[in-house]
């Protein structure tokens, strides 16, 4: 490769360079197109040194050309230049150190600007010796520059000066250093959510990315004054094979940072969904989307679990075994294998770890010393050693499988214990179902993390609801939680219910198989296995029924109920499904969900208790509770129960089954003085303080009321999540809207509540007409496509049809969906409206304008013209 860097720089022009700008730029245009080619088979670290000399010696040639070689100059390569590293939309850092402080000399400024006439980016500062200190001294950035210098040319003893001051003058102490750079670190981290799994992570900057691979280096070269990694070894703060795995990750993440930079063309650490399937097809993952980006990212996510393990480890070591105060440590003795150090779990010999099962006791240990909150980093390198010389699965073993059952068995097992064994591998090492989703991406908007990071983060959810504070947010799982007898099933479930993600098939099913053989080769008897076999089975179950069907038919309940069959396993999986969406999706949980899950539990709850061949819904019971609630909430603001009655007898039963007391009451005072005149009357509010707005119209009842609403509340950038569209005896509509801002959160704002007011004031008198959605698809969108499908869902009802509507979500879709059902003479009963991630899953529940279920001919005509008007 060095020949072909001589051919290049071989051709570089001699003469002033601002008359043959077009030579230079052609030049490095077959260069870029050359090293382009190389990239397939090269390797990566002699093709960054490779790009970095050629820019070394173009450089250096400029620099004679200007005549910058009779100035007292020195010309230095700083940061990813300065390591000999340069990809091809990075920077080129450049520090010019100057003798004194004397005007810039126009040459520099023609070499700069000749640089940038090239579409170089170029960074650079002018400063003297005591200048690059002074600086330093107050801005760490400057002085990690500092620590990874490089000479180009131009004066060498100003290099040399400048070597010297390092060397000698530093302004940072070793200590102070290393706490700088972990500051910057930890803020860096908490800007990706203090987490590697990022849908679009940073190649640079998140969590396990090349910075943290650079930070590791920084602090040690700073300490040990040295610009060679295989030095660190030489001096202990690492041994050969942790330099090797280490240089493995950089490779890496430098391949995929240099595919990336090639496919977009200019600088980008971000890698967007819309790069990834060419990033992967320039790795060599193939042309085939969604499989080939998975396979490219799981390999992503396999790369940063080993840096963010490294990066822990040596600096937990360089804090412990360098900067420690030996005088200060405290010592906890524990048995004959471990002893605890300042808090940290650590060994007391380095045979500890030849007795696999100690790769498990050791977490028990952890579970049973609450103030344990990590392990030590010299624990670490030995428990990392044992891990890379296992033959078979730790399961394999029935001692292990026995310490794995108390571990799971003890109050704190799934704390800070799971934490730890999903962070250092050891899960992956037990479970071999659990290595094969370690780094499993899905290629969707839904899922925020990594399959594994996922089950772990819903396990901690279930260990958080045995805490006294998740009585707070959480009181009914904490309850639940409490009580259960045999809670290491809710945790064996969560481990195994998205565990044969990946493999094919119904995941469903596949881990229901797994669970079924974990749970016998563990030996939990025939109660406990059926119990897990079914929360895995049907762990989406409540969350589908809650979120995509009408929980306020009788029907729907019963039929749920009868598939979960016993209060235990609605127990539990109530508590499964809540701590699931919360681990799927920052975004995903709120109130309202929250809401309709606790609504389904109690309802199936009430039916599940009841001592009954044919359990049923007392519905007459549930309107006449909400009746009398209603009342006595009227009656003691001072409304006449005469005229509370008389209204009352305009709504139908059914009105009063699907709203609670407090809504009836809120209504009902609003509309009990109400004239003709004042119509449309608009509420917008939370009244049972749910943490939802609700939207509530009454109005002469019309055909497509639904329709304008909706186009209204799309161009409020405000979303339906659910709406009841109900008609009173004598031809007035109210209807009742579940709303939430874009970010999850209700509608406070009294001006903005106004304006939403206003403009459904202004759409529903026909003063405005109907705004259409202008908006285009996000960016993060248009990577995906969901093929438009409508199932008719079967249904007792003769004056209403159900149908579920599965598309690709986009800006206005409610509202295009309503323009249609409008156009067809579709009424809209009630919606349910589901985002899981870039798909939309929508529940519809219409009738016909003579109030009658569609027929087959209506609705194959309504699938048909969805289908047209979204497809187009």
């Amino acid at each position: 490769m060095s020949n072909l860097a001589d051919d290049f720089n071989a051709n570089w022009p001699d003469g002033d360079p601002t008359g043959q700008l077009a030579i230079y730029r052609d030049i490095l245009g077959r260069y870029y197109r050359w090293s382009e080619a190389q990239f397939i088979t090269s390797d990566i670290g002699a093709l960054l040194r490779h790009r970095a000399n050629l820019f070394d010696n173009l450089l250096r040639h400029l620099w004679q050309q200007f005549a910058l070689d009779a100035f007292p100059l020195a010309l230095v390569a700083v940061g990813g230049y300065g390591r000999e590293t340069l990809h091809p939309g990075s920077d080129i850092d450049l520090l010019i150190v100057c003798e004194d402080h004397q005007p810039t000399m126009p040459a520099v400024g023609e070499l700069l600007t000749f640089l940038w006439d090239l579409h170089l980016d170029v960074g650079h500062s002018v400063r003297t010796v005591a200048d690059c200190i002074a600086q330093a001294a107050d801005d760490i950035t400057v002085a990690t520059n500092l620590v990874e210098v490089r000479f180009l040319t131009g004066q060498h003893n100003l290099f040399y000066l400048l070597q010297h001051a390092i060397q000698n003058d530093f302004p940072w102490s070793s200590r102070a250093f290393y706490q700088a750079k972990l500051a910057e670190q930890q803020q860096r981290h908490l800007q990706y959510h203090g987490t590697s799994y990022n849908l679009e992570p940073s190649i640079k900057s998140s969590p396990g990315g090349l910075r943290d691979l650079q930070t590791i280096g920084w602090i040690a070269k700073q300490h040990f004054r040295t610009h060679t990694d295989e030095s660190l070894v030489e001096y202990g703060y690492m041994t050969a094979e942790e330099l090797l795995e280490l240089h493995e990750c950089m490779d890496w993440l430098w391949r995929i940072r240099f595919a990336l930079h090639l496919e977009v063309g200019k600088r980008e650490d971000r890698l967007l969904f819309d790069f990834q399937p060419g990033v992967a097809m320039r790795l060599g993952y193939g042309n085939e989307g969604k499989r080939s980006v998975e396979l490219m990212m799981k390999d992503y996510f396999k790369v940063v679990l080993r840096v963010n393990e490294l990066n822990r480890m040596l600096l937990q070591f360089f804090e412990q075994a360098i900067l420690g105060d030996q005088d200060l440590q405290q010592f906890n003795d524990i048995d004959n294998d471990f002893i605890t150090i300042n808090g940290l779990l650590a060994a007391r010999h380095d045979d500890v770890f030849a007795d696999p099962r100690n790769l498990l006791r050791c977490f028990l240990v952890i579970a049973q010393q609450p103030q344990i909150q990590g392990i030590q980093s010299h624990t670490i390198r030995l428990l990392r050693n044992a891990r890379a010389g296992l033959n078979e699965p730790l399961s394999y073993d029935a001692d292990c499988r026995a310490l794995f059952c108390q571990l799971l068995a003890h109050p704190q097992g799934c704390g800070k214990a799971f934490e730890l064994m999903h962070q250092h591998s050891i899960l992956a090492n037990y479970l071999p179902q659990w290595q094969q989703i370690v780094g499993q991406m899905q290629f969707d908007l839904f899922h925020a993390y990594t399959v594994d990071e996922h089950t772990f983060r819903l396990v901690r959810n279930l260990y958080r609801f045995t805490e006294p504070q998740a009585t707070e947010d959480f009181a009914l799982c904490h309850q639940l939680v409490e009580k259960m007898q045999r809670r290491h099933c809710l945790f064996i479930a969560g481990i195994f219910h998205d565990i044969a993600k990946g493999r094919g098939g119904d995941h469903s099913e596949l881990g229901e198989m797994d669970a079924r053989n974990f749970c016998f080769l563990h030996g939990y008897n025939e109660a406990e296995t059926e119990l897990v076999a079914f929360l895995v089975r049907h762990h989406l179950l409540l969350s589908v029924t809650a979120q995509k069907r009408d929980i306020h038919d009788p029907d729907v309940i019963k039929t749920f109920a009868s598939q979960v069959a016993s209060v235990e396993r609605l127990d539990y999986l109530y508590c499964l499904t809540v701590a699931d969406i919360r681990a799927t999706n920052q975004s995903l949980w709120n109130n309202w969900k929250a809401t309709l899950l606790e609504e389904l539990y109690r309802a199936t709850r009430e039916l599940l208790e009841q001592d009954s061949a044919e359990p049923a819904l007392d519905v007459r019971r549930r309107i006449a509770e909400n009746k009398a609630a209603a009342m006595a909430l009227l009656l003691s603001a001072g409304y006449d129960e005469k005229a509370i009655l008389a209204l009352w007898g305009r709504f139908t039963v059914d009105y009063f089954f699907r709203h609670s007391a407090e809504q009836i009451a809120w209504h009902s005072q609003n509309i009990i003085d109400l004239s003709t005149e004042q119509l449309p009357l608009i509420l917008i509010g939370d009244e049972n303080n749910h943490g939802f707005t609700e939207l509530f119209i009454y109005h002469h009842e019309e055909s497509h009321l639904f329709a304008a609403v909706a186009a209204v509340l799309d161009s409020q950038r405000l979303s339906i999540h659910d709406a009841q569209i109900l008609a009173t005896r004598d031809g007035y509509v109210m209807d009742t809207f579940v709303l939430l801002q874009s970010n999850g959160k209700p509608l406070t704002s009294s001006s903005r509540i106004e304006e939403v007011k206003q403009q459904l004031l202004d759409v529903l008198h026909k003063r405005a007409p109907v705004p259409r959605n202008q908006r285009p698809l996000s960016r993060r969108m248009k990577n995906f496509t969901v093929n438009t499908r409508v199932n008719f869902l079967p249904s007792k009802h003769q004056k209403r049809t159900t149908f579920e509507l599965i598309t690709l979500d986009r800006p206005g879709l409610v509202a295009k969906l309503a323009a249609t059902m409008q156009q067809l003479n579709v009424t809209v009963l009630a919606a349910k409206i589901t985002t899981i991630g870039e798909q939309a899953e929508d529940l519809f529940i219409v009738s016909s304008t003579a109030g009658q279920a569609l027929t087959e001919q209506q609705q194959q005509q309504l699938k048909q013209s969805f289908i047209e008007s979204l497809e187009q």
